[in-house]
């Protein structure tokens, strides 16, 4: 008979997983950074920068204050732990997943791995992409500008449109990847100059085999997960999850389990942590792998988060760029944030209360919230007026 499991402990296997329910360290190297990468498996990348670019975020979420460098150094320094390809968007991952992606990279090489219009361009311009490759390897590493039109119109040592295709091709490929960044803009070289020796050297495993031990990664990460969860995480294509889950289920890999009000089947690994409580606050970021599946999202906290950011202003129901605070085992309340960098300032544009808000919400939040103002460098925290938690919470603030 297949076990059933509460969606309350449902709940708490997931924070665990993510690494929630827990004291923050007093102190955090690179050891705990990487820890964390590890756990997670995937870190979603995105440019938008109001309050933090999101990958700080869910190291700061899980760890507190860390020295936010120390994510660049891990990224793009000398001797980086992570690397950038797709992982669920465009994503920094652990080094030692990179021979798990090789399969993607391969697909990309015959066409039918990346962006429709990639693929296509990729298959009618293959002579240009291997000169563009070419150039990069005796240039060494190039920027997107590298491709820009000169003074007059004139147009650089590339041409924009098709030179911009060009790498994103080859990026998907596997054949350059990111060497590091200057502000957000990606800076390329060739793969085999930037991801060191002893990760090149790892053996390439067979498709079925990294697909098989992505899904592990993203059973872990998730503690409980749907077939559709475990798919999503690393953007699995239908079918191949499908097989992959299936064997993994006969070889013992992952278990099937039950949960009330959990539409399909759910899985979880066989080591997987089931705590009895959870306790700590966070601040999330819209992309923080708990919340950036807004189905699994509503299944476990039962609250519906969407990312308004592309919606018009006065459609928006509570702000540009909203972060869920998750108080305990609860997403007790959300806040639409901005970094004022100029007047030193994070400013709460809105404040709203979730049904599962307690009456520590407001104080607890306003913990959290000058925690962020000072490791963005920010000198205080003030609230508009906006939202049925903004007074309680501009209150909570010290004067």
């Amino acid at each position: 008979m297949t076990e059933q499991i509460s969606p309350a402990l449902a709940r708490r296997m997931a924070l665990a997983a993510q690494g929630f329910g827990k004291p923050h360290p007093t102190t955090t190297g690179r050891h705990q950074l990487r820890d964390t990468a590890r756990r997670l498996g995937v870190i979603q990348i995105d440019s938008v920068n109001v309050v933090s670019r999101t990958h700080y975020l869910p190291a700061f979420s899980r760890l507190g204050a860390y020295p936010r460098d120390l994510l660049e150094t891990e990224a793009w320094g000398k001797t980086p732990s992570f690397f950038e390809y797709w992982g669920h968007e465009a994503s920094l991952m652990p080094l030692e997943i990179q021979p798990l992606m090789r399969w993607r990279m391969e697909r990309a090489r015959d066409g039918h791995g990346a962006w429709t219009g990639i693929n296509r361009f990729g298959r009618e311009r293959r002579d240009y992409i291997d000169g563009v490759l070419a150039e990069i390897e005796r240039r060494g590493p190039v920027t997107g500008a590298d491709f820009a039109t000169g003074p007059r119109g004139k147009p650089g040592w590339w041409e924009w449109s098709d030179g911009k295709r060009a790498l994103e091709w080859l990026f998907w490929a596997g054949l350059i990847t990111t060497r590091t960044r200057r502000g957000f803009e990606r800076v390329y070289d060739l793969t085999e100059r930037v991801i060191p020796p002893a990760i090149q050297n790892l053996p390439t495993p067979s498709e079925p085999d990294a697909q098989r031990a992505l899904i592990r990664i993203a059973a872990e990460a998730m503690g409980v997960a749907t077939a559709a969860d475990l798919r999503d995480y690393f953007r699995m294509p239908l079918q191949d999850a499908r097989d992959r889950i299936a064997e993994l289920v006969e070889e013992g890999g992952l278990t099937p389990v039950g949960v009330p009000g959990w539409k399909g089947s759910t899985y979880i690994a066989p080591d997987a942590r089931r705590p009895r409580k959870a306790h700590g606050a966070a601040l999330l970021s819209p992309f923080d792998n708990l919340i950036w599946f807004r189905d699994r999202t509503e299944r476990l906290f039962d609250v519906r988060i969407r990312l308004e950011i592309y919606t018009p202003a006065h459609k928006r129901a509570h702000g540009y760029y909203v972060l869920p605070f998750l108080e305990d085992e609860a997403i007790t309340a959300r806040v639409d944030l901005k970094a004022d960098r100029q007047a030193g300032v994070l400013r709460v544009q809105a404040a709203w209360r979730e049904p599962l808000a307690t009456p520590e919400t407001a104080s607890k939040l306003a913990a959290e919230l000058i925690r962020m103002a000072g490791w963005l460098g920010l000198d205080r925290v003030e609230v508009k007026d906006r939202g049925d938690l903004a007074a309680e919470l501009s209150d909570a603030l010290p004067r």
